[in-house]
Order: C-alpha cells, then sequence, then structure tokens
C-alpha cells in the first residue's frame, strides 16, 4: 500500500531502539523496560517495533516469549542463515522464526569486501544464504525484511554485486529490502543518489528501506534523502541511541514528517498530531530509564529546543512566537522558556515574571534592580538559566513580595569515616541546623550513612535537617524530595568558586531548580537547598491563601 485516499504517499516507521539502540555503549535493557518502551512507541503509533535478537542473549528471549501485544508489527531481528546447512537446520536461524513474531529481519553482508574477508565466502554463495534464508521466513506466513549490511559502501566499491545482494532478497519474496549505511560514512547527496539507482535497477521504492548511522551527524539528513529519493520505511531509534555516535533519531525524523513541508503535505505515516503531542514525555521516560540526564540541545523535545535568551528575541515572541520558533512547541508536548540571564532585556524579565504569577508595569524600576541583580550575580558564578525558582526568588525580594517564613540562625555538617558491623569503610555525615520560626529558635540534628555506593552524604544529611522542625511549614515539605545535584567549578586555581544546581521535585508532580554559589561546596549547598524548600513554601501558601479565598 503506498498510495492514501488522501492522496498522500505511506512512509512507514521502523523502531529499533530495544536492539540496535541497545548497541549504546552502557545500555542494558532489562525485559520489564523493553516492554515499558515498546508500549510507548505502540501509543506513539510506530509501525514495526524490533524486539531484539532471540536466541542471542536471555533478555531478548525473555522478552519474545511474553511479548506485548502491540497494534505494531513486533519484529525479531537476526542474520541469514549460515553456509553449510539449509535454512530449515539453521538452529540460530530458527531461534528468530521461532520467536512468533508477525514479522523476520534478517541481516546480510551486500559489500562484496565483507564476504570474502570477514565471512570467507564466495559471492555466489552469500547470495545463495540471502535467497534460501528470505524464502524459508515467507513460507511460514511471515513478513520478511532484509537488512543489506554496509550497503552504501559496498555499493560504491562494487555496485553490481551490492544490488544482486538486493535482488536476490526481491526474488524470494522480501517485503523490504533496507538500505544499511552501516558505519555512518555516506553523506545526504550520495545516498540520495544511489537510493534513486537502486530502484532504477527494478527495486520499488515501496520495498526499500533506509538505516543510517550518525558517524558525520547526518543520519536524520540521509533518512530524508532516501525518502526524497524513493524509499518508504525509515529505520531509526529513539534520542538516537545506537553504538558509537547512534542511529537516525526518530524524535527528530517524526516531527519533521508530520510538521514540516513538503513532506507533511507529501506524506503520511501512523503517528497522528494527537500522538506527536506525547513525543517529549516519551523521550524523557527513555532518558528516565537510562538514568541519563536528558540532552537540553536536542531538536524538538530538548528543554532547550524553545528557550530565548537574548532580550531581542524575547520582545519579538511576545509578539508572535513564529518570529524565533519553526513549530509551536505543544505540537511536540514542549514548553517555551524565558530564561532569565545577563543577557536578558525587560522583555525577558517581564515575560518570566508573569510565568511565575508577578505582574509588574512596563517602566517599573524594580525591573531594572532585578536585571542589574542578575547580572552581578552571573559574574559571581549564579547561573538563572537553569535556576529558575532561584530566580523567582530573587525577582520576589527586590519586589518586596518574598514571605520571611524561617531565618537560619547557623548550622554545620561533619563527615566521619568508620567502618561498619561488616567490617567495611562507610561515611557518616552528621548535619546541625538552627533556625529561628514563628519567634521560636528551633535545632535539628541529622544523619546520613553511605553504605550503598549512592549519594546519602552530607547534602543529605542538610536537607533532612533543614526541613525537620519548621513548625507550621514542615508538614507542607513532607511531600519534597531532591533529584539531581550537578557540582561545577566555575574558576580554578586557589580562588575557585563552586556552583551547585539542586532539581527537587513533590507530589504534586512541580520540578523546580535552585542555585547556590560559594568557595565552599556545602554552603552553596546548603544555599540552593535553602532556596529549593523557600520556593516550595511560597508557591504551596500561595496556592492555599488563594483557595481560602
Amino acid at each position: 500500500m503506498s498510495e492514501k485516499d488522501n492522496g498522500k504517499t505511506r512512509l512507514y516507521l521502523y523502531d529499533t531502539t530495544l536492539r540496535d539502540g541497545q548497541q549504546t555503549q552502557g545500555v542494558q535493557f532489562s525485559t520489564s523496560e523493553k516492554t515499558q518502551i515498546a508500549s510507548a512507541l505502540d501509543s506513539l503509533g510506530i509501525d514495526y517495533i524490533e524486539g531484539g535478537w532471540p536466541g542471542a542473549n536471555p533478555t531478548d528471549s525473555a522478552f519474545f516469549d511474553a511479548a506485548p501485544k502491540t497494534a505494531a508489527r513486533l519484529t525479531a531481528f537476526g542474520m541469514t542463515k549460515r553456509s553449510g546447512r539449509s535454512a530449515e537446520n539453521d538452529e540460530v536461524l530458527a531461534a528468530v522464526t521461532n520467536a512468533g513474531t508477525q514479522a523476520v529481519c534478517l541481516v546480510g553482508k551486500s559489500h562484496d569486501y565483507h564476504v570474502t574477508d570477514a565471512l570467507g565466502l564466495s559471492l555466489e554463495e552469500n547470495l545463495e544464504n540471502v535467497r534460501a534464508s528470505i524464502a524459508h521466513v515467507v513460507a511460514q506466513d511471515r513478513e520478511a525484511l532484509f537488512d543489506a549490511e554496509h550497503f552504501f559502501d559496498g555499493y560504491k566499491d562494487n555496485p553490481e554485486y551490492a544490488l544482486q545482494v538486493c535482488h536476490a532478497a526481491l526474488e524470494a519474496d522480501a517485503r523490504w529490502i533496507v538500505l544499511c549505511d552501516t558505519n555512518g560514512g555516506a553523506l545526504p547527496s550520495e545516498v540520495g543518489r544511489i537510493v534513486s539507482e537502486v530502484i532504477a535497477s527494478g527495486i520499488p521504492g515501496e520495498k526499500l528501506g533506509i538505516h543510517t548511522h550518525n558517524d558525520t551527524e547526518n543520519a536524520v539528513a540521509c533518512s530524508l534523502a532516501a525518502v526524497d529519493a524513493g524509499a518508504r520505511q525509515i529505520q531509526g531509534t529513539l534520542n538516537g541511541l545506537g553504538e558509537r555516535c547512534g542511529n537516525a533519531n526518530l524524535t527528530s525524523l517524526i516531527p519533521t514528517l508530520l510538521l514540516k513541508e513538503p513532506y507533511s503535505t507529501t506524506y503520511e505515516i501512523g503517528v497522528s498530531l494527537d500522538a506527536l503531542a506525547g513525543l517529549t514525555r516519551i523521550s524523557r521516560m527513555l532518558d528516565d530509564i537510562l538514568n541519563r540526564v536528558p540532552s537540553k540541545q536536542s531538536a524538538y523535545v530538548g528543554a532547550s529546543a524553545f528557550a530565548h535568551k537574548a532580550g531581542l528575541h524575547a520582545s519579538a515572541i511576545l509578539k508572535d512566537p513564529a518570529t524565533y520558533e519553526h513549530v509551536d512547541p505543544a505540537s511536540v508536548g514542549n514548553a517555551r522558556i524565558i530564561p532569565m540571564s545577563n543577557q536578558a532585556g525587560q522583555s525577558n524579565l517581564r515575560k518570566r515574571l508573569t510565568e511565575a504569577g508577578l505582574s509588574v508595569e512596563s517602566g517599573d524600576p524594580a525591573l531594572g534592580r532585578i536585571l542589574e541583580r542578575i547580572k552581578v550575580r552571573e559574574a559571581e558564578g549564579y547561573s538563572y538559566d537553569t535556576a529558575q525558582a532561584s530566580f523567582e526568588l530573587l525577582a520576589r525580594e527586590e519586589l518586596g513580595q518574598l514571605p520571611q517564613f524561617f531565618e537560619v540562625k547557623r548550622y554545620k555538617v561533619t563527615v566521619e569515616r568508620r567502618k561498619n558491623k561488616y567490617n567495611k569503610m562507610v561515611s557518616l555525615s552528621e548535619a546541625v541546623v538552627v533556625v529561628k520560626v514563628d519567634g521560636e529558635k528551633k535545632l535539628s540534628v541529622s544523619e546520613s550513612l553511605d553504605d550503598s555506593g549512592s549519594d546519602r552524604g552530607p547534602v543529605n544529611a542538610l536537607a533532612k535537617a533543614l526541613a525537620k522542625d519548621l513548625g507550621q511549614y514542615s508538614r507542607i515539605l513532607d511531600d519534597m524530595h531532591l533529584v539531581d545535584f550537578k557540582v561545577r567549578i566555575t574558576q580554578g586555581g586557589t580562588e575557585a568558586v563552586t556552583r551547585v544546581i539542586i532539581d527537587s521535585e513533590d507530589g504534586q508532580g512541580r520540578r523546580w531548580s535552585t542555585v547556590g554559589v560559594s568557595a565552599n561546596i556545602v554552603d552553596a549547598s546548603f544555599e540552593a537547598l535553602l532556596e529549593a524548600i523557600q520556593w516550595k513554601l511560597v508557591r504551596d501558601c500561595e496556592s492555599r491563601t488563594a483557595a481560602a479565598e
């Protein structure tokens, strides 16, 4: 099926996050994580989900044994049969077909150099392995896909043989012949030209797929070049996962196909505009599974994808977002950010104050004071780009709208190294915080024992002690916890300054960032902690006041 009633040509999306994406250094999905990712991909509207290589490792085998029910075609990956045995008697191929998936993708060599030197086979023997393997899958009433490994390098060295391999798969009735830029060195102009020549050789574009790697930062561009030339299936991964520099990033390709002309007006994909609004959430879900911080600069879904720092830009954005945004952030589930920095103008400032619920008239002298204070503090090492909650507290202070919930009179933290009952050295951090709240001094002590390799040191002890006894305000902090802690040295040598950014979260799903700066990492951490608590109290107390009214 290539044409729809609306006149658009159908493109098919094939996700290989669970297989090729798992080749990323440091990435190893559990079976339950693979199931979670597959469900998210299915909700998005992906056509094919490659679940892994059954028989290659226990995790992949377990995934197929309890395969999730999906509207997408769940696909098992493997290789063509080995020489010296029939397709019916190759146990490696059998493990793939026995997974019981609707579709099976087999990889085979299409570069003559790899056939003769890597496999030690004759060129004709390799062709027969491809034919027999694809025919075996088709005979089982499965949809067969053939990944032509190293195709573009092979085509440049020996175009006749690379085409023979693809035609062998076509003659065996493969549904898709996927042209793979396995080493990631092809450029968009090469991909477009070669795909056109493959189609001219007699392989229809409706049966051609493209699989690119990002070693020249061109994987997305090469995929689009293949589509322009006539390929109708695109393979890629969420967030561009993949070995070395990664695969084509479906998180970039999907919104481009849906939102950017001529693709949006020429082609149709399985992802709807409604589903597209969940793309940022799915992208960040994957990063959460991988326990890594999302890339802020990622196209469409990055936290900075729609951030407007310069005052001139922000002024125009307030009048018409299209002046500096190529798509609506909400279309991909993202949001516009007007960060505060020493490059900010009053347009940025008023926009950000409005978002914080602070209304200030244009020309108010407080605006100038806030901007000047930001510039001075950023020169000292503070950063308000990434610490929006700290910015809000700074602005409230200048505007005279920062309540005084409590006052810190003194604090200290000590760290002791000692052996536990298992004769293992552990760290015991003890924090003491004295605060004055409701006219009364309160002393709180908290310990934090790090005996598991996790971050349960002095910062955690300080956080627990600070929030332990704040009188009427303690209960407001019950659902608050720290989720990230970042340290950076902003100057070197003996005058080193430490910047600490703390990300906090609460039971209402809110996440906010605060910053502290000092030559002493404990002082910087405490400042960021203190502001995290203050921001939480400000917001929750305001909400309760508004509800009471």
